[in-house]
């Protein structure tokens, strides 16, 4: 199978100039894939050719990430609530009435936002490593954690000392056991680092700050699962020092019916299992959304 081209555009959502990147065509069904932090649409980069024959994949940037606008904060909040509303703006913008969504990290905040907002749109999911269940946290998290809890400016300070290319590549090597570690691309962090200019910097860390606020979410989105019972399919690297396998296991508390792979990688697949995710994806799709 011959990779399918793919495009990159931009469309003007509200003022803000969101860049993005599409493959497939115009009337095939839509695969939506928000990014997590702090990648961009390129964490897709190879996945969006791999589905590009029978689907119409799309992976914008949010705004402050990789080629989209940096609106002042005065303009845009740089919460979670309001990368949210860009996401849900966005599909409006382009038409997408159905689709399924690809939840990871960041991402799967937004992308969960905007499924409950819209339940009959939604014809799936896939979840790779976006956690919506505090009990499995993994340990990487406390020190968010105690910012959460008491949110001072020293706090805000060590959030901010990790906002560079090093604390990029921690980010995206994470517990990765050796022999996975260099197929991970150091185009990641390194466009990441050449893209965060100092205000970037700034709303990144706005952002940071309030992670928190998504633990009231938590609550309402295993409530929608529950409810609403999205074909899903979970694909996950358990090699996560904030997501292990426990919180890709927790889904089934509230998706019994979901489709679980534990792969032998970490918090960025497509890096490392490329070819066993776009399997599991496209037999997915071709299932529930065809």
């Amino acid at each position: 199978m011959a990779a399918a081209a793919v495009h990159h555009r931009t469309v003007d959502i509200d003022g803000i100039e969101i860049f993005y990147r599409e493959t497939g065509p115009a009337q095939a069904p839509v695969v939506l894939l928000p990014h997590g932090y702090p990648s961009s649409s390129f964490q897709f980069r190879h996945l969006l050719p791999a589905l590009g024959d029978r689907w119409r994949a799309i992976a914008p940037d949010q705004p402050g990430f990789g080629y989209s606008g940096t609106p002042d904060p005065e303009r845009f909040a740089y919460t979670f609530d309001a990368h949210a509303e860009v996401l849900r703006r966005f599909t409006e913008a382009l038409a997408l009435t159905r689709y399924v969504i690809y939840l990871q990290d960041y991402g799967s905040q937004f992308g969960l936002r905007l499924a409950m907002s819209a339940p009959e749109r939604v014809a799936g999911l896939v979840i790779q490593n976006g956690d919506i269940y505090p009990d499995q946290h993994g340990p990487k998290y406390e020190p968010l954690k105690q910012f959460w809890r008491d949110p001072t400016d020293e706090g805000r300070e060590r959030l901010a000392a990790a906002v560079d290319e090093e604390g990029f590549r921690t980010e995206f090597l994470g517990e990765l056991p050796e022999r996975l570690r260099d197929r991970v691309s150091p185009d990641l962090w390194r466009l990441s680092a050449a893209l965060t200019t100092p205000r970037r910097r700034a709303n990144l860390v706005r952002l940071l700050a309030d992670q928190g606020s998504t633990v009231a979410w938590f609550p309402r989105q295993q409530e929608y699962l529950r409810t609403h019972r999205p074909p899903t399919l979970i694909v996950w690297g358990p090699h996560d020092g904030y997501m292990p396998e426990g919180a890709a296991r927790a889904y089934l508390r509230d998706l019994p019916d979901a489709e679980l792979h534990l792969l032998d990688g970490g918090h960025w697949l497509l890096e490392t299992h490329l070819d066993e995710v776009v399997r599991l994806v496209r037999d997915f799709l071709g299932r529930v959304h065809p």
